[in-house]
């Protein structure tokens, strides 16, 4: 799965395809695991995640029963969707940090290994499982994904968007981190559906690797995606048409712009 992504630009961009206001300062055009990215919540989620956090479990829009980091919890209760739908850009890691991490040093080391969260897994791996019953979904705005094209042996970096070229909103988690000395991280992860049988993204990652993609959502089904109930939030989770993407490989150098991306 992507390891990259790119950012959105101009400013225009989240108020026309998200309805939320522009960030103050922009993250950077291409980002990458543990780099400081944005992700959109309706406004009460986001008052919560502004508010100072809690001592103990991480403070959450549904305040999810505490879990061992070696065990999951029982079935955590169906978050109650909010009144205010008003959507907010909310600044965050790329690189979910679940709040039972121990340290600041361990959690450095956890997120580039938690930026994607498999859709089966959801319910039961460990770092994901709290925040999904919790319904900490996000929606993540990005102009393009990169995944590497081993179709001829090396792999070949390839640009992945929309073909009408607008932004996408991924389908996301997110969770809050407090450590013992008040350090707090926001992060969030991307979430990914399976892609063997996908038309154009079957070609990327390894091969003899299970292929996947990001959950790429309906422009009107984001509301719904935030709000829905945890035993429905699956059906949002499916792959994005083929036909509908695009795939350009681009050329990395250090002193050169990739191909393909956007002025």
């Amino acid at each position: 799965m992507t390891t990259q992504y790119e950012t959105l630009h101009p400013e225009d961009t989240y108020r026309e395809a998200f309805g939320v206001e522009p960030p103050e300062v922009p993250a950077e055009r291409m980002l990458w695991p543990r780099k400081p990215g944005f992700f959109i919540v309706h406004r009460p989620v986001a008052t919560a995640l502004r508010a100072p956090a809690a001592a103990g479990p991480e403070v959450t829009a549904a305040a999810p029963q505490a879990v061992a980091a070696d065990a999951p919890s029982a079935e955590a209760p169906a978050p109650t969707p909010p009144a205010d739908r008003t959507r907010v850009l909310m600044p965050a890691q790329w690189g979910l940090v679940p709040h039972w991490v121990k340290s600041a040093s361990d959690a450095k080391l956890r997120a580039p290994k938690l930026t994607t969260a498999k859709s089966d897994l959801l319910g039961t791996g460990t770092a994901f499982r709290e925040a999904w019953l919790a319904g900490q979904r996000c929606i993540v705005p990005m102009q393009a994904f990169y995944a590497d094209d081993h179709r001829k042996g090396k792999p070949v970096p390839t640009r992945i968007a929309r073909v009408d070229g607008k932004p996408m909103g991924l389908a996301g988690l997110w969770a809050r981190w407090q450590g013992a000395e008040g350090e707090e991280i926001i992060s969030y992860a991307l979430i990914t559906v399976n892609a063997n049988n996908h038309a154009l993204l079957n070609r990327y990652q390894p091969p003899g690797s299970e292929k996947s993609m990001p959950v790429i959502l309906n422009e009107g089904a984001y509301d719904a995606w935030l709000t829905a109930r945890t035993d429905k939030a699956k059906e949002f989770l499916r792959q994005y048409p083929a036909q509908s993407l695009l795939a350009n490989p681009v050329e990395k150098k250090a002193d050169k712009t990739p191909k393909g991306w956007l002025d």
